[in-house]
């Protein structure tokens, strides 16, 4: 709990310690959040504090039915508009049976693109 002015706050040094934020999944439900400012847990807020100038990475993961509603798009778009990168869902078969698009990507395509960003963005800070 805060005492003092100058007392950490957990959001602000998360936001400070860390090179790259991965979200992985971004559910519908957070992706809604985000897109709107909602900022009502440690994940929303450390989202929210985040300093644009590093990389933010998300996976979007959803039921096909979720995914292929028009909020989604508009919402994923605002995240990008953010300057936020997409690492895009996939098609198969999901956790509740269904079969299609909304999946999370696979981990080795995440992790690919991770040290792809971070050797691009290792390349910005040293120039």
């Amino acid at each position: 709990m805060w005492k003092c002015r100058s007392d950490p706050v957990l959001h602000i040094d998360l936001r400070r310690w860390a090179d790259l934020m991965l979200v992985a999944p971004l559910d519908a439900n957070t992706l809604g959040k985000v897109a709107s400012g909602i900022c009502d847990n440690l994940l929303t807020c450390v989202i929210r504090a985040w300093d644009r100038r590093k990389p933010l990475l998300f996976c979007p993961a959803m039921n096909t039915a979720m995914w292929e509603h028009p909020l989604t798009s508009q919402q994923v778009g605002q995240l990008q508009a953010f300057g936020y990168i997409e690492i895009p869902c996939v098609a198969k078969k999901l956790v509740c049976g269904d079969q299609g698009l909304g999946a999370m990507a696979e981990v080795d395509t995440i992790v690919d693109k991770v040290k792809e960003v971070l050797s691009q963005h290792a390349g910005f800070q040293q120039s």
